[in-house]
C-alpha cells in the first residue's frame, strides 16, 4: 500500500471529486454541488481526505470536526480499486485527523439499504446505534 498517498482535497480537486462520487459513492446528498464541496473546502480545507494511487483519484472521505462531535461522510473507493485497503487506509486518516483535533468518537452517516457499505463500516470497527434516529428538515 506504499504507493496510496491520503492528504486533503485541493479548491482544485473539488469538480473532480464530484465527478468521482458519480462513480463511486451510493445515493447522492443535498450538497453534492459545487457550492457544497466549496462551503466545506473554505470552512475546513482539511476535512476532505482523498486517496490517490500514482495520482489518480481512488477514494475520498470527509472527516468533519464541529468541535464536539467527529462526523464521517462521503467514504467512497472506486469500483475498481474496492478491496484493497483504501477504505480501511482513508478510515485510519480521518480517526487520525480527529485524534489530532482532540475527538473522542467519530460516527458515520450510513445509508440502510447499502449492504456493501456496512460491511465495510463494521470492519472498520463501527456498529449501528439502535436509539438514535436521525431527523432532518433540508434548509430552503
Amino acid at each position: 500500500m506504499s504507493d496510496l498517498h491520503i492528504g486533503p482535497a485541493s479548491a482544485a480537486d473539488l469538480t473532480a471529486v464530484l465527478d468521482f462520487w458519480k462513480t463511486a459513492a451510493e445515493g447522492t446528498s443535498i450538497s453534492d454541488d459545487l457550492a457544497g464541496v466549496e462551503r466545506l473546502h473554505a470552512r475546513d480545507p482539511h476535512a476532505l481526505l482523498l486517496a490517490r494511487r500514482e495520482g489518480e483519484l481512488v477514494g475520498t472521505v470527509i472527516a468533519g470536526f464541529d468541535g464536539w462531535r467527529c462526523h464521517l461522510y462521503r467514504l467512497a473507493v472506486h469500483p475498481g480499486h474496492r478491496r484493497r485497503g483504501i477504505g480501511s487506509a482513508l478510515l485510519a486518516a480521518a480517526e487520525e485527523r480527529f485524534r489530532e483535533l482532540g475527538g473522542r468518537r467519530a460516527d458515520a452517516m450510513v445509508l440502510d439499504r447499502n449492504e456493501r457499505a456496512q460491511g465495510a463500516w463494521a470492519a472498520g470497527g463501527y456498529h449501528p446505534e439502535d436509539h438514535w434516529t436521525r431527523w432532518v428538515k433540508p434548509l430552503a
